[in-house]
């Protein structure tokens, strides 16, 4: 036997182990292992073919949208719980403890007339604090010195009216002219006048709140403020251009970032087809950019997009216009406060 034939047989054991068989003669292993090749490629070829001939079916695509969730951050800080209010005013109340009894004649020596001073007013404040009610570590009541839940002493407003009167009464007591008594500036109140008049498309409403702006389409629809994606725009552009076209320029806004925190699909009852590429067009995808609102405010006089009115909605007022699955869609990406 040649040693070309050896070979062959050294490369058929190497490539084809499981047909070599100590119960098969040399002869018989080469026949399967010639068999194993050809049976193979008449498979391969049919394989290639079937696939070749399958044509490719073409899913309807959709329209790509950038929307723009545009919001108003809280102004000032939220309101407290009863609860809450009752357990910060506890603690101002245990720090009052705390600190007293006060050793007054560790400061004013017997008969003098800053201890008469000092006996003058512990009889009226009874504490050194106004703002967390009258207390005396001396008295027999000083055990009892927690404060109910509910009570007017634990709101905020009573705290700061209580030391504003404590102001002007050290201010008017040691100004020299007496003719007229000198008042505090109060705070401006948490509760505006577009919060009385429920004006929705001012922003000067819900101050604890996040405000989002909505618009009303020229069918009635409210939804944020969207467009198609342009050839060669990316999503921020489309969301930058968008914002400019629906509320207008006289506003001073800032775009969070470049990547959409959600999306809404919507599919209407039957596909449409393109008219320019004759493709059916399935529905549209809305991807939306978050941005925020420093100065300013909509204006719809000279918008593009044919929207009829605006207005400013917290998360809750937000449900009671926008569309079920709308909402559902984009609930998850609002603050809660």
């Amino acid at each position: 036997m040649s040693s070309g034939s050896n070979g062959a047989r050294r490369m058929v054991s190497l490539l084809r182990p499981s047909i070599v068989d100590p119960g098969v003669c040399r002869s018989c292993q080469e026949t399967l292992g010639r068999r194993s090749y050809a049976s193979a490629a008449p498979a391969a070829t049919e394989t290639t073919s079937t696939s070749a001939s399958t044509t490719p079916v073409v899913k309807p695509a959709y329209t790509i949208n950038a929307g723009v969730v545009l919001s108003r951050p809280p102004q000032i800080t939220r309101d407290l719980e009863p609860f809450e209010k009752s357990y910060y005013f506890y603690q101002k109340r245990l720090n009052e403890r705390l600190a007293l009894p006060f050793t007054k004649y560790f400061y004013f020596k017997r008969g003098t007339p800053a201890d008469e001073d000092w006996k003058k007013k512990i009889l009226e404040r009874r504490t050194a604090a106004r703002d967390i009610g009258k207390y005396n570590a001396y008295d027999s009541e000083a055990w009892n010195d927690e404060l109910l839940l509910g009570a007017k002493e634990s709101e905020p407003e009573h705290q700061v009216e209580m030391l504003l009167q404590d102001a002007e009464s050290t201010a008017n007591a040691t100004s020299q002219d007496t003719s007229k008594k000198e008042e505090i500036p109060r705070p401006f109140p948490r509760v505006t006048e577009a919060d009385k008049k429920n004006d929705q498309k001012s922003l000067d409403r819900l101050l604890s709140r996040t405000l989002y702006l909505l618009v009303q389409s020229k069918e009635g629809h409210w939804k944020f403020p969207s467009s198609p994606v342009e050839s060669g725009e990316t999503l921020r552009l489309a969301a930058e251009r968008t914002l400019a076209q629906s509320a207008g320029v006289n506003m001073n806004t800032w775009m969070v970032g470049y990547h959409p925190v959600g999306w809404h699909a919507y599919n209407p009852p039957r596909a449409k087809s393109d008219k320019q590429t004759e493709v059916e067009v399935a529905g549209s995808k809305i991807f939306f950019l978050k941005s925020r609102i420093m100065a300013g405010q909509a204006d719809l006089s000279v918008n593009t997009q044919n929207l009829k009115d605006f207005k400013w909605l917290s998360k809750e007022e937000l449900s009671k216009y926008l569309n079920t699955q709308y909402y559902s869609n984009i609930k998850n990406m609002l603050a809660d406060r």
